[in-house]
């Protein structure tokens, strides 16, 4: 794999970018490329976001979980009574990725893993039918399809993904929660370089599919850019587990791969932190805490009893 040039790494590494947020991804992977878009904090009922009491067969608190999302504007209050007693008594935090304010390092593993020689054009990567809409939307991001000569499907994926997605990464729920334990451990279930393989390791039919998803869901967050960001403020699941069925989620392979088998792997994982002495508060998309495939499902499978907390 060569470097890659200077004009991606600079989205990286410059700005407000940190890498992915696209309807189900700003619920799902911090690993995804955030717009800076400056819009308005969301008005509404009081916020009410998914937060879960994990209890055992005996009926003691083990831990919690919080679905997380991943960028939000400025200036949105999601912290309800209920989260800041959790974020007071948990021991310590678990999270995706724990190293979200290191962009250097991540965009390193970007660059390092995205970049491949011999590669066709991007554009002839799609269907014909797609491909003006591709067009429109690298140059919308201010790409050239030059630029993506030698990037690898899953990561032109990523890159465009951002183009019309909203709010701030750094006001993302994982790393204001990052932020408040620093006094405490924060342990990590994934990490960004195990993140972003997954996606390189995706076969290539199936990276296309993620790409063509991508522009087919650009004109949805065009129409309705707040309707996730709201149903995560809102504690909304049948609108949160909608998302992980549908669009790029209804592609059988990529649900698999991007969401279900991640789901399996934390859950054992968290089983065997959970059977320790203390407590956590365990942060992590939202789509991973929906559903019948969902790390609280599985949860549930090996015991534990998984009930929501109100405000």
């Amino acid at each position: 794999m060569t470097p890659a040039p200077a004009s991606i790494l600079e989205r990286l590494l410059m700005g407000c970018r940190t890498l992915p947020a696209a309807r189900w991804w700003t619920l799902a992977a911090p690993l995804l490329l955030a717009a800076c878009d400056d819009d308005p904090a969301p008005e509404g009922p009081p916020p009410s976001p998914l937060l879960l009491q994990i209890t055992s067969e005996d009926g003691a608190v083990e831990g919690w979980m919080l679905g997380t999302i991943h960028a939000l504007p400025d200036d949105v209050e999601w912290r309800t009574p209920a989260i800041e007693r959790v974020i007071g008594d948990a021991d310590l935090l678990a999270v995706e990725v724990a190293n979200l304010e290191d962009r250097e390092a991540i965009s390193a593993i970007f660059a390092e893993l995205s970049r491949s020689t011999g590669l066709p054009d991007i554009v002839q990567r799609l269907p014909p039918s797609q491909r003006a809409d591709l067009a429109d939307l690298i140059s919308r991001a201010g790409f050239t399809r030059e630029h993506l000569g030698t990037t690898e499907t899953w990561a032109v994926a990523l890159l465009l993904a951002q183009v019309d997605a909203q709010g701030k990464p750094e006001n993302g729920v994982d790393r204001q929660l990052i932020r408040a334990f620093t006094d405490r451990e924060v342990r990590e279930l994934e990490g960004a370089a195990r993140q972003l393989t997954i996606f390189d390791t995706l076969p290539e039919n199936d990276q296309r599919d993620l790409l063509a998803g991508v522009v087919e869901e650009s004109s949805d967050q065009r129409d309705n850019p707040g309707r996730l960001r709201d149903a995560w403020l809102a504690g909304d699941v049948a609108i949160l587990e909608e998302a992980t069925t549908t669009g790029i989620m209804a592609d059988r392979e990529l649900r698999e791969a991007l969401l279900v088998e991640r789901n399996r792997d934390w859950a054992a994982q968290l089983a065997a932190l959970l059977r320790a002495r203390e407590r956590p508060l365990i942060a992590v998309g939202a789509a991973h805490l929906v559903g019948p495939d969902s790390v609280a499902a599985m949860l549930e499978q090996r015991g534990y009893t998984v009930t929501r907390v109100g405000r």
